[in-house]
């Protein structure tokens, strides 16, 4: 996990308000599904709960307890993660700060610590199981009778996560379709049905991988990188915000939920996956021209703060000197608004060898 340095900036209230206008209207995303400009959501991801021996994807007992303090009595309309994408894929609105929770990989403290506080709370969230690790009955997983117990006491839905939660980038075609098909085949067996949602394992993907959850049915994935869906508008290629024990302070849980898409067109590389070209040529173009861009910040984990060279008024082309290291590297680029929220755009890159 990266950690995420927003910069400030100003923007005035004449071009605020041509941005709101747009966003009304609904401006549509130039980009390869039907998302609406107007329309964000900010999905959360979990992974597991009370389990202090794993920091980087734990979340403690008392930062739950906030987090849903906050969603709870906050200005925040919590929805399902799939009609959350439903609603984007058919270009329908969103209320303002709608956000959505999701947990990858199906640990058993989802069961034991924290399924019981949502309920509660009447949160709905979405896990993301991986057949191979249920199917393997070990104590630190969830069994099929406790998914289906949750899935069945309402308000929880389950996403696809393949068979053997495996890096798709270093498999190829074939073994990456059976994946998909395996665990499709347990679901049905298991639950009577194949999740519409995909999650990629790691977060990583690469456009022929995308093509291939798209080809296989299902209606939106999701990677690791933070940003707020409704900005590029690629349902298979969705963002979220990582919460655990570093990342999971109040603070920052009340910067990520009221963040904001920054919509963009025209992004450059379209491939997550680092090729000859190293580091790559990275760009965007913003979908509305905004005063006061030079506040605009974007960051890479493995180089912080990047240069920006603007391009006209609305071309932004991110600069970066060193190379892309191997394994994953994630860009972050944020704006900030007058009432002190976020502009959030975020990518993840992945570098083989």
């Amino acid at each position: 996990m990266t950690a995420q340095n927003p910069l400030p900036m100003n923007l005035t209230n004449s071009r605020l308000r041509t941005i709101v206008l747009g966003l009304l209207l609904g401006l549509m995303i130039s980009a390869p599904t039907g998302v609406l400009a107007g329309s964000s959501a900010v999905i959360l991801m979990y992974h597991r709960f009370d389990e202090a021996d794993y920091p980087s994807t734990n979340t403690t007992l008392e930062q739950l307890d906030a987090h849903i303090a906050e969603l709870t009595s906050g200005p925040y309309t919590i929805l399902p993660v799939g009609e959350i994408v439903d609603r984007l894929a058919d270009g329908k609105s969103l209320p303002d700060r709608t956000v959505g929770i999701t947990i990858d990989d199906a640990y058993r403290s989802i069961y034991t610590k924290a399924w019981s506080k949502f309920k509660q709370a009447g949160l709905p969230f979405t896990i993301f199981v991986a057949t191979g690790q249920v199917d393997q009955r070990s104590s630190r997983h969830l069994t099929w009778d406790q998914i289906r117990e949750m899935r069945d006491g309402g308000g929880v839905d389950i996403g696809h996560h393949t068979v053997t939660h495996l890096h798709m980038p270093k498999a190829d075609a074939n073994h990456n379709a059976a994946e998909i098909k395996n665990a499709s085949a347990r679901f049905i067996k298991e639950l009577g049905s194949v999740p519409p949602l995909f999650s990629y394992p790691y977060g990583e993907s690469s456009l022929q991988i995308s093509a291939a959850v798209r080809k296989a049915g299902f209606i939106g994935a999701f990677g690791q990188h933070s940003g707020v869906i409704g900005g590029i508008g690629d349902l298979f290629s969705l963002p979220r915000f990582a919460m655990n024990e570093k990342y999971g302070d109040l603070a920052r849980f009340r910067m990520v939920t009221n963040a904001l898409a920054l919509p963009v067109q025209d992004v450059t590389p379209s491939e997550h996956l680092i090729g000859d070209r190293n580091p790559p040529a990275i760009g965007f173009t913003l979908k509305n021209e905004v005063s006061g861009i030079n506040g605009l910040a974007c960051f890479t984990s493995h180089d912080g703060r990047a240069e920006l060279e603007r391009l006209g008024p609305v071309r932004i082309e991110v600069r970066v000197d060193k190379p892309f290291p191997k394994g994953r590297t994630r860009l972050n680029c944020t704006l900030r608004t007058p009432d002190g929220r976020w502009r959030w755009l975020g990518r993840q890159f992945l570098k083989l060898d």
